[in-house]
């Protein structure tokens, strides 16, 4: 199915940045990274942005757990009540929830997503966080950093810098949801003329 998968995405004029053994190792990395900067895992959480960032999350906590030989808390935020362009995106906006199950306060947490842009998305995410209360510190993991920042914020930890125009598209996959691991990118695409 991967091959199949990828074929089409090339069909489609997508270009392949990341393939799936690159996205392991990147986690892999990230995760070492996370420990050696906190020097170690004591008062650490990991927490992804729905949807993509999740699933990220869930693999840096797995692969920090098999380090550290610990458990690590794990949390999830649905940023879409604190989109700054809610109003753009859908009348009913699809909430899934947010889940710390941990005090937030405690923590020095990672919080994750899969491409870093404008920055917005990763404001959102912190203002979902500070809801549960002030944690220690907050860093950034991202698979994919590809610039344009409309913010001010920078990731502590990406997995692939990626330069982009911004008429370019950049799509993660994962295994979890959409059957395979890459990430891919193209031209957008240009309006057909009636």
């Amino acid at each position: 199915m991967q091959r199949e998968v990828s074929t089409r995405r090339v069909e489609e004029g997508w270009s392949s940045v990341m393939d799936a053994d690159q996205v392991r190792r990147s986690i892999t990395r990230i995760a070492h990274e996370i420990l050696e900067r906190n020097r170690g895992a004591q008062n650490l959480a990991i927490v992804g942005i729905r949807t993509r960032g999740e699933h990220l999350a869930r693999r840096i906590q797995a692969k920090i757990e098999e380090i550290e030989k610990k458990p690590i808390p794990l949390g999830v935020v649905d940023i879409t009540l604190y989109r700054d362009d809610l109003s753009n995106i859908a009348e009913q906006p699809l909430v899934r929830g947010t889940d710390l199950p941990f005090d937030v306060g405690k923590q020095t947490i990672v919080l994750v997503d899969d491409v870093l842009y404008t920055g917005r998305t990763v404001r959102a995410g912190l203002d979902a966080i500070i809801d549960f209360g002030r944690p220690r510190a907050v860093q950034l993991a991202v698979l994919c950093d590809r610039g344009h920042r409309e913010l001010p914020i920078r990731a502590d930890y990406v997995g692939k810098s990626l330069p982009t125009a911004r008429g370019q598209v950049v799509q993660v996959v994962l295994s979890e949801c959409d059957g395979e691991d890459g990430v891919f990118i193209r031209d957008a695409k240009k309006r057909k003329q009636d």
